[in-house]
């Protein structure tokens, strides 16, 4: 027997919701005030601009540290998110289950120019997914995705089942 489809509606907010159960759990992203736009399976960080975000007020840039966060963050709800995608699409709701994040190992940022006074987006890639171990490359842009101010290469430990 086969199951009919859900409706758009019922997929699009199930996939909002649990999104938004998953950014909510991290309370450094509601500091940073981090949100996340969701186009089908693709998500993109975004970090709206605020003057304490900057480091340097001569130039004024962006805190390289908060550069780092931005990137680190995108990365671990990236990876989070995929790891989850097989279970939301079955249906299942998964915004009230216990969140474990992934374990960063290592993260290395390349600063590539200076973050300006503005709104900055980044999006993560998965390089490579198993059951214990995943590597992401992630950019941050701000005007022109083609010109990254930022990116950074991360290893992490996947949380286990159970």
């Amino acid at each position: 027997m086969s199951r009919r489809p859900e409706p758009v509606q019922v997929v699009k907010q199930r996939r909002d919701t649990a999104l938004q159960s998953l950014v909510a759990g991290v309370p450094y992203i509601q500091f940073l005030a981090i949100t996340f736009d969701r186009r089908g399976d693709e998500l993109t960080g975004l970090l709206p601009y605020d003057d304490m975000l900057i480091g340097n007020p001569m130039l004024p840039a962006i805190h390289g540290g908060v550069t780092a966060a931005f990137l680190e963050v995108t990365s671990i709800i990236t990876l989070s998110w995929f790891s989850q995608w097989d279970a939301l699409e079955s249906g299942e709701t998964i915004e009230d289950a216990p969140r474990r994040l992934p374990k960063t190992i290592d993260f290395t940022v390349d600063y590539l120019r200076s973050g300006l006074p503005r709104d900055a987006y980044a999006r993560a890639r998965i390089t490579r997914s198993g059951r214990r171990y995943a590597s992401v490359h992630v950019e941050s842009w701000q005007d022109n995705r083609a010109r990254p101010f930022a990116q950074a290469t991360g290893h992490f430990l996947m949380p286990q089942n159970g």
